[in-house]
């Protein structure tokens, strides 16, 4: 359905959605089931070569799907249930069968992809080109209010996360006492050990769950602690000691934690990982899979990725979230800097954070925003990441009342930035939601973070590159910062409740009309479908669907347009009034270290 105009019409800045469409149609231009992408991987003069391959059939494939791979010389790599498919290495030659084989419905090359913190795109090599910020304390667990859920006697318990990711390693933080909390671990790379040889997932999973034993006790200044301190762990390991992983192992692991949800009470998924998006999530096998474990019952809260800063397609960052993030259903974080403060008043989004809509799809993303950037958490030295990146180490004299003669440097705790750190911000924030009330579906958790996030941000910020001496400015509208700044407090405090109805929150699409008025695309089945755009309609709870007014005419979130009290300055329109950023191109390199150290 077409819902009321955003804004007046755009000029110039209908560039970034025409780009954005104009790839969609050439992508879609071809009636074929194999992906874009894959028909421009095979070369038709090589057809003895072989490619990896995921193979989405029309229902759950059997023996007989199998034999038609096996008779054409292909090789199963791994049964992909959660998406009726499975995944091969066929001869380039047999791709033509899958074409023209009625009982399949779409083919993809079997993706690469890693984590939102090491690199921001596939198969790159890490490799530091600007010097490691100086490490301050982050306070992120006040910024978020979480010490207030901590209070009231909210820390997790009783609730499994499952983190997809490069595994854990059994850190102290992690464990009551002599008991660790990974309560299972499995690992989809080798088939062997799933303990983390990277050092990414640990990190991750100290946000989630750390309880600070490490940095709790009279010596210590500062305890580091995880939104979710005694919450269950679920490690699934999909990224190898370089941080690199495949479609398919991570489909494999979203299968196996759907598996697992009743033994340990999985009611989270966290991938702070990701790709470049290649089609339309209604077919991308990765986001078919996240759209599984949602309509099974389990949150999944997606990092959006770290190319916010990529103008190499002229959209000055938009249009740069990851898949998974672009899933309409999944809740999809950005990251926020905390400026070193307790408070949140002072926080600004970080330039390299992923903005939408989404490419193909043009999907309103991120959801929320957390922090994210020069996050302490935890690691063991040794592994991939510190050994990269010495000097990334926690000093002790940062949360230490004295320092110990024998070491300056925590062996215990380590910096990392990027939205790989946000979104298990949101994990944590959700399990606590769950511990408080444990029959909230996905949907109306997501419905909930999105209506109680802080909503008070400046019009533009701007951020100075202190090695290339470039300005990048960020201005604050829906496809940078979402519905919001994630808060704990104002989440368990909330009783609306949206319908128990799988997808009543995915998030809306966009789209121009011939006039250049841009628009929501919904159906009348999710909870802004039928209203006045985020208007004077009350959908759910006493309020408009994240606002706090029911102003009628308003255009987004009550009673300002996209969070402003202007309508002619600041954020007025979805990118403001101008498009500030001139012709600098993020360099991957750059990307690379942004995500590792983070900006000041």
């Amino acid at each position: 359905m077409r819902e009321k105009p955003i804004s007046a019409t755009w000029g110039a800045r209908c560039l970034i959605l025409t780009v954005l469409l104009a790839s969609a149609v050439l992508a879609y231009g071809r009636s074929s089931k194999l992906s874009p992408d894959l028909q421009t991987r095979v070369d038709p003069a090589k057809p003895n070569a072989t490619v990896d391959i995921i193979v989405q059939y029309v229902n759950k494939p059997g023996d007989t799907q199998f034999a038609k791979v096996l008779k054409k010389n292909g090789v199963i790599k791994n049964h992909l249930d959660v998406v009726n498919g499975a995944a091969f290495t066929v001869p380039v030659s047999s791709l033509s069968d899958f074409e023209s084989d009625p009982e399949v419905a779409h083919v993809s090359p079997d993706r690469p992809l890693r984590g939102a913190a090491a690199a921001t795109s596939p198969m790159m090599p890490v490799g530091p080109t600007t010097p490691v910020s100086p490490i301050t304390l982050d306070y992120y667990y006040a910024t978020v209010n979480a010490n207030a859920a901590w209070q009231q006697g909210y820390d997790g318990t009783g609730i499994g996360v499952a983190v997809i990711d490069s595994g854990i390693v059994n850190v102290p933080d992690l464990r009551n006492g002599g008991t660790t909390r990974v309560v299972y671990a499995q690992d989809f790379v080798t088939g062997g050990s799933a303990v983390d040889l990277y050092g990414h997932g640990t990190h991750v999973a100290g946000i989630i769950g750390g309880n600070g034993t490490d940095s709790t006790g009279s010596n210590y200044s500062y305890t580091f602690k995880g939104i979710a301190p005694n919450v269950s762990l679920v490690n699934l390991r999909v990224l190898d000691q370089n941080g690199v992983g495949t479609d398919s192992s991570v489909i494999a692991a979203i299968n196996q934690a759907i598996n697992l949800q009743s033994q340990y009470n999985i009611r989270v998924i966290n991938l702070s990982l990701g790709r470049q998006v290649y089609e339309s999530y209604t077919v991308d096998p990765l986001c078919q899979a996240v759209e599984k474990a949602w309509q099974a019952g389990i949150v999944v809260v997606v990092a959006a990725g770290n190319e916010g800063r990529d103008n190499l397609a002229n959209t000055n960052g938009y249009g740069t979230i990851a898949a998974p993030a672009n899933d309409p259903y999944v809740i999809t974080v950005g990251a926020m800097k905390t400026m070193g403060t307790p408070q949140r008043t002072d926080d600004l989004i970080a330039t390299y954070s992923s903005k939408g809509p989404t490419a193909f799809d043009l999907i309103v993303k991120p959801d929320i925003v957390a922090p994210g950037n020069q996050i302490n958490s935890l690691y063991k030295a040794g592994l991939t990441l510190p050994t990269l990146y010495p000097g990334n180490e926690v000093p002790y004299s940062l949360y230490e009342y004295r320092q110990p003669s024998y070491a300056y440097l925590s062996p215990y705790y380590y910096n990392l930035s990027g939205t790989s750190m946000a979104a298990p911000m949101v994990s944590g924030a959700a399990a606590l939601m769950l511990q408080q009330t444990p029959t909230l579906t996905p949907d109306q958790v997501k419905a909930r973070l999105m209506k109680t996030a802080y909503k008070t941000f400046p019009a533009y910020s701007t951020y100075t590159d202190p090695t290339t001496g470039i300005s990048y400015t960020s201005q604050y509208d829906i496809f940078t910062v979402g519905a919001g700044y994630l808060d704990v407090q104002a989440a368990l405090a909330s009783t609306d409740l949206a319908p128990a109805i799988p997808g009543i929150a995915m998030s809306p699409a966009v789209a121009i009309d011939a006039n250049g008025n841009v628009y929501m695309v919904t159906g009348s089945s999710v909870l802004w479908g039928s209203s006045v755009l985020w208007g004077s309609s009350v959908v759910w709870g006493s309020s408009v669907i994240w606002g706090s007014s029911v102003s009628g005419e308003s255009v987004l979130w009550g009673s300002s347009v996209c969070w402003g009290s202007s309508t002619t300055q600041g954020y007025s329109v979805l990118w403001g009034s101008s498009v500030l950023w001139g012709s600098s191109i993020f360099d991957i390199g750059e990307a690379n270290s942004l995500a590792i150290n983070g900006e000041n």
